[in-house]
């Protein structure tokens, strides 16, 4: 299954719409029913409206229904590890969980795997929100 989804976020990377930066990057989330969702990062020339990959491949998760994340994949050129931004960690830490495997790869596959829990530690989740107050 890692190796489809590592295809998949390949496919994806080629597919990003980055003229600014020229940094293009892929993502894959795998959902608990074992759906594969895909993502490419959407840059627009107003900078800040842009749309990380991560977040499209929540998105399209979600549009088929999904509401939890089993496991993710995050591809990017260059040597350095390209890990979700800030922002999408704790994208994926709404539908995911400390120990949810954040595999981290380069073209060429993977190169690291990581939990969400190392890339967030000490993580605001929904059960934060719980207003349940017995006092």
């Amino acid at each position: 299954m890692l190796e489809k989804m590592i295809n998949l976020a390949r496919d994806a990377m080629g597919r990003a719409y980055a003229p600014y930066s020229k940094f293009q990057v892929g993502a894959v989330m795998r959902g608990a029913d074992g759906g594969l969702y895909a993502g490419c990062n959407v840059e627009n020339a107003a900078y800040p409206q842009g749309c990380c990959a991560e977040a499209s491949a929540i998105s399209a998760m979600v549009m088929a229904g999904e509401s939890r994340i089993a496991e993710v994949v995050v591809m990017g050129r260059g040597d350095g590890l390209v890990t979700p931004c800030g922002g999408c960690r704790q994208r994926i830490r709404e539908f995911a969980d400390d120990t949810t495997p954040v595999h981290v790869c380069g073209e060429e596959g993977l190169r690291k795997t990581l939990t969400l829990g190392e890339l967030l530690p000490l993580s605001f989740g929904p059960e934060n929100l719980n207003t349940d107050d017995e006092g």
